[in-house]
């Protein structure tokens, strides 16, 4: 494997040309990010002061659109209704679930839990072990 021969002086083999061009499109590019630069940041150099005081001028009220404004609280009462609980049992015994035997009150309100009767680890054809 024959190794590449660097020149002693790398200033001969340098293309002043494509040099050239290379920097005018940088200095190009520059340019053209300075002129659009005020179009696209320039409210970030607004200050705070200034912001306010356009505020002010403006009676302080901003219009925010449509999908960010929001509508008036809804007092609790119009949507929430709170019935009289059932009398309280006289002994300790009755207190446990006392509340879920009142129809309106009950805690599964979407229908009596079901478990599954298969393993996970059966459906898979793995073994038992599998799992910790």
């Amino acid at each position: 494997m024959a190794a590449t021969k660097t020149p002693a002086n790398p200033a001969k083999t340098c293309n002043y040309v494509a040099q050239d061009q290379i920097w005018k499109c940088h200095v190009s590019s520059e340019l053209e990010s300075a002129k659009a630069w005020p179009s696209k940041w320039g409210f970030l150099t607004t200050s705070y002061t200034e912001l306010l005081q356009e505020m002010k001028k403006e009676d302080g009220k901003l219009e925010l659109p449509a999908y960010l404004q929001t509508r008036p609280a809804t007092p609790p009462g119009t949507y929430t209704q709170v019935a009289p609980s059932p009398a309280v049992p006289q002994t300790t015994q009755g207190l446990i679930g006392w509340r879920s035997t009142v129809p309106g009150l009950e805690l599964e309100r979407f229908g009596r839990v079901h478990r599954g009767k298969g393993s996970f680890l059966k459906k898979m054809g793995w073994p038992h072990d599998a799992c910790d």
